[in-house]
């Protein structure tokens, strides 16, 4: 199979960047995803994502041991079907703040031209309020003042119900937003179940992609990696671009040395505290249980109810931190709301009525790294999130952790109120408080980093080619240089959209 571009994974990036390809007219579009169709009622229905995380839609990883987080495995969802993790999230969207691109240190992806692009991606997205949130969810959404009908935003301390990618009550995934219109138009070629092992070189010019199956797809004009930050650099790495005494010692030909390759790796540290009383939220309980039999026809009939919860409903930011001698008062944390009974102490799901609230580090300076664990393309990759690394995270998470309980004891919550239930009274004092989050931190599931853009040592240029070699970029949120402060979904769109202009000026 030949094709003019080849693109590298079906979510969030790929999907947008497969779009603008094929409206293009510069040729034909492959889109390759190791996983399967999304076509099933556990992705469209918006609750479902309590039955896709961990299923075989996921890739369930599991990140090395955390050493500075009491050498916890950590599970590291993602997306393994056609939309990515925009098939298995809570839907959540956020921009970030301008300056988060300002501080990219790239004037092609300064706020100023990036802001264009995330108004196109969401001409086509339309995220809206979420439709039929919990009572409580809408209470929690006044903690800071009242914010409208607006969604909290990083730029200063607010507090809201989530605006979400939804239509009509179910998922709209960049996969319904994108990718079937790119395939509609004749112009766009999707395979799944199409594993990548890796991607072969003519002259230092990338040309064909080899599949674990053995099948080869030829790219004549190029090829762009969009496998997330966790499967675009271990196929870059099989393909002999990484670390050289790395490949080396599990048996990879260098081609190229490129020790940025995997670096840079991080996510927003979190930590949660759960509330359980009768009436609090949604949860196994006697008196719901004809609304819980209820709610399939009512999501069928009128796209409303329970079913339609994306689980994070609502959230805020605020300053944790003391302000430093920087005058630094943006917000530094952000939490998510759930109006649900929880399970906790290692119980996923848990009988009763409750909610959960956790709070997240918007900047975080911790830093890991993703390397190879073998050659083989079937073996997942060694994942070191770095969780923690940097006490500065740990700081702000501890301050994070104690005001989050002083908005939820002041939250106007009225009848469905209820008690701190876990870690409650047996962490109190800061001490106690930073041995809690190392020991039940977790992370948002926003990996970002491994293949950062910029003009130094970092393996991407900021016209996202990869350096040194011809015919291939990146284009997902590997190319982040630092992650935004919020939910990271909305910028992934928008570096795929913007990475179709860029690779169609230069194709």
């Amino acid at each position: 199979m030949e094709f003019d571009f080849v693109v590298l994974g079906a979510g969030s990036a790929g999907c947008a960047l497969a779009s603008g390809l094929a409206a293009s007219g510069k040729g034909t579009v492959c889109v390759l995803e190791a996983g399967r169709s999304d076509a099933v009622p556990q992705v469209k229905i918006p609750f479902g994502l309590l039955y896709t995380m961990g299923s075989r839609r996921d890739w369930r990883y599991k990140s090395a041991p955390q050493e500075s987080a009491t050498s916890r495995n950590l599970t590291v969802n993602r997306g393994k079907m056609l939309g990515g993790s925009s098939s298995i999230n809570s839907m959540v969207w956020f921009r970030g703040r301008r300056d988060d691109f300002d501080n990219w240190n790239m004037p092609e992806w300064s706020w100023a031209n990036v802001v264009a692009d995330f108004e196109e991606v969401e001409a086509v997205i339309s995220p809206r309020r979420l439709p039929d949130p919990h009572d409580i969810s809408e209470a929690f959404g006044l903690s800071l003042g009242s914010n409208g009908l607006a969604p909290p935003i990083p730029e200063r301390e607010s507090a809201g119900v989530f605006h979400t990618n939804m239509r009509n009550g179910r998922r709209w995934s960049a996969a319904d937003a994108f990718l079937r219109p790119a395939q509609n138009s004749g112009r766009c070629e999707v395979l799944t179940q199409a594993n990548v092992n890796r991607i072969e070189f003519e002259n230092d010019r990338a040309k064909r992609v080899l599949l674990v199956d053995g099948r080869i797809i030829t790219a004549r004009r190029g090829i762009i990696l969009s496998a997330g930050s966790i499967g675009s650099p271990a196929i870059l790495m099989r393909s002999g671009i990484g670390p050289a005494d790395h490949l080396q010692e599990i048996g990879i030909q260098v081609l190229r040395n490129a020790p940025g390759v995997g670096g840079n790796l991080h996510d927003h540290p979190t930590i949660g505290v759960h509330h359980k009383g009768a009436n609090s939220g949604y949860g196994l309980t006697l008196d719901q249980t004809l609304a819980w039999a209820a709610s399939p026809l009512h999501w069928l009939l009128r796209r409303k109810g329970r079913l339609t919860s994306n689980f994070v409903e609502a959230g805020a930011f605020f300053r944790a931190a003391p302000i430093g001698d920087d005058g630094d008062a943006r917000p530094d944390v952000q939490t998510h709301f759930i109006p649900y009974m929880m399970g906790y102490n290692g119980r996923k799901i848990t009988t009763g009525s409750g909610f959960f609230a956790d709070v997240g580090v918007c900047r975080p300076t911790s830093r890991g790294s993703l390397t190879l664990s073998s050659k083989n393309p079937h073996d997942p990759p060694d994942i070191d999130l770095g969780l923690l690394s940097d006490v500065a995270d740990v700081t702000i998470l501890v301050a994070g952790f104690k005001r989050l309980r002083e908005i939820l004891a002041r939250a106007q919550f009225g009848a469905h109120a209820a008690p701190e239930v876990f870690p409650a009274k047996s962490v109190v004092t800061d001490d106690e408080i930073e041995d809690y989050i190392r020991s039940h931190c977790g992370t948002a599931y926003h990996p970002v980093g491994t293949l950062a853009m910029g003009r130094d040592v970092h393996p991407v240029a900021p016209d996202l080619k990869l350096k040194h070699v011809e015919g291939l970029w990146v284009a997902d949120a590997s190319v982040m240089p630092q992650i935004t402060s919020a939910n990271t979904n909305a910028p992934s769109m928008m570096i795929g959209h913007k990475a179709a202009k860029i690779i169609s000026n230069q194709s």
